[in-house]
């Protein structure tokens, strides 16, 4: 998902020189090891959460790099177009049921008092509206088969795209909706919920880790395809 924008290379500053200059034996863990007390990695509702968060992306990368290698959706659907609406359509129902999985655990498991506040149910709130802002943004700057994983059936865009939320970060629909995820853990007071919000963001960190140079590759294949014309 968002392929086409994977492609952008946008100049952000390394903030404190990046995350390897930080001094991790500084971290007071003891906020983690209180928080990990509400937590139960055994239940069942919280191990499916997990599952439909790494899959989500392994499927649509997977389906996706062999319809760009063999055009199979293509040729099923009778065309690229409709292949990819249905391939997007396919990966919003699964979107939609990671969400159902990622609420149903929060729900099974403990509140934890000490994130029960005012203060934070709005800083929550912020998370969401923010991420649902990158979202929405993202998609309509792209478009359905840009969001979508066009450029894998060859659906290419014309230029990159660097207004926002571009401008402001790389691949703001997978960010945005860890943002939402996160707010909605904070909303409702739950530590499985920053779990499976790190989850989250790890399977979306691995997913661009192998999206990007792929996609970067089609678009460096359709400039060699257009000097040679």
């Amino acid at each position: 998902m968002n392929s086409a924008s994977l492609h952008e290379k946008n100049l952000v500053p390394d903030c404190c020189g990046g995350l390897s200059n930080l001094d991790y034996s500084k971290v007071d863990m003891s906020v983690v090891t209180e928080m990990m007390k509400y937590i139960d990695v055994t239940d069942p509702r919280f191990c499916v959460a997990v599952i439909a968060i790494i899959f989500n992306p392994f499927f649509w990368n997977v389906v996706a790099r062999w319809e760009h290698r063999t055009r199979g959706l293509t040729r099923l659907f009778g065309g690229p177009y409709v292949a990819c609406y249905s391939l997007g359509f396919l990966i919003i129902l699964l979107n939609i049921y990671r969400s159902h999985s990622i609420t149903v655990a929060m729900k099974a498991q403990p509140r934890w008092e000490v994130m029960d506040n005012t203060q934070l149910f709005y800083t929550g709130a912020a998370f969401m509206a923010v991420g649902s802002l990158f979202v929405i943004s993202s998609f309509l700057a792209l478009g359905f088969t840009g969001t979508f994983l066009g450029d894998y059936f060859g659906i290419l865009m014309e230029q990159k795209v660097t207004g926002f939320p571009f401008s402001v970060m790389d691949n703001p629909m997978y960010w945005g909706s860890t943002a939402n995820y996160l707010g909605l853990a904070i909303m409702n007071a739950s530590p499985v919920g920053i779990l499976l919000t790190a989850v989250v963001a790890l399977s979306y960190g691995v997913a661009i880790t192998y999206e990007g140079p792929f996609t970067e590759e089609i678009y460096r294949q359709r400039s060699q395809r257009c000097k040679h014309k």
